[in-house]
């Protein structure tokens, strides 16, 4: 009976107050409309201010002469040397700078680059052909559904050590041009030609291959 009878008493406060809830209903929504609209359009503004901010130069392809430095990590920023660089890996993530307007290439994330070094003797033909001293540079980019590749590990299908993308699990053998050993990739990693004076790394040339992914993750 209590149960009754609090239900009803609530049936009927519901009913004196419904034109009070239902306009306090209305004025949240409009309320909640409003701020989401402002909030996207600021979000739109915000992009467009970064985007404006990005140099000239910032998010064109590497080019030959262009520096490399480092994209991450307590040396983000610095200049990529040969001495930075242990035979075997791991490999450096770099982005391509230019070397006459110190812009970085970094305002598009197809630049970043894989370096690694590796004893020449485990390279195949052609990509001893292109290493200087060991050292070889791929895209950063997966060319499955264009995450970062970002492991360096040992294969699942072999006993080497290889790059790894974790989002779908692609890997990739440095010593055969970034060939794709394992997962769904459709391709090699794109190839960036290198070169190496007083100990400095630069490019030497475009990408070899397409940067990139060819489906969405």
């Amino acid at each position: 009976m209590a149960r009754a009878s609090f239900d009803t008493y609530s049936s009927s406060s519901e009913n004196a107050t419904e034109p009070d809830v239902e306009a306090g209903t209305e004025q949240t929504r409009r309320s909640l409309l409003l701020g989401a609209m402002a909030t996207t359009a600021c979000l739109g503004c915000s992009t467009r201010t970064r985007a404006a901010e990005d140099p000239p130069g910032s998010d064109e392809r590497p080019q030959k002469g262009d520096l490399l430095v480092f994209s991450e990590g307590d040396q983000e920023g610095k200049l990529v040397t040969a001495a930075d660089l242990r035979v075997g890996g791991p490999p450096i993530h770099a982005w391509p700078k230019n070397p006459t307007t110190s812009v970085v290439r970094s305002a598009s994330r197809l630049n970043e680059i894989l370096i690694i070094k590796l004893d020449p003797a485990d390279l195949d033909e052609k990509t001893r052909a292109r290493a200087v001293d060991g050292i070889i540079a791929y895209s950063a980019i997966c060319s499955h559904a264009g995450c970062p590749v970002t492991a360096w590990v040992k294969s699942d299908v072999g006993d080497k050590e290889v790059f790894k993308c974790m989002c779908h699990n692609s890997e990739f053998d440095p010593r055969a041009g970034a060939q794709v050993v394992f997962g769904p990739a459709p391709r090699r990693l794109a190839a960036l030609p290198l070169a190496l004076a007083d100990g400095s790394l630069s490019v030497a040339g475009n990408f070899m291959g397409k940067v990139g992914g060819t489906q969405p993750g």
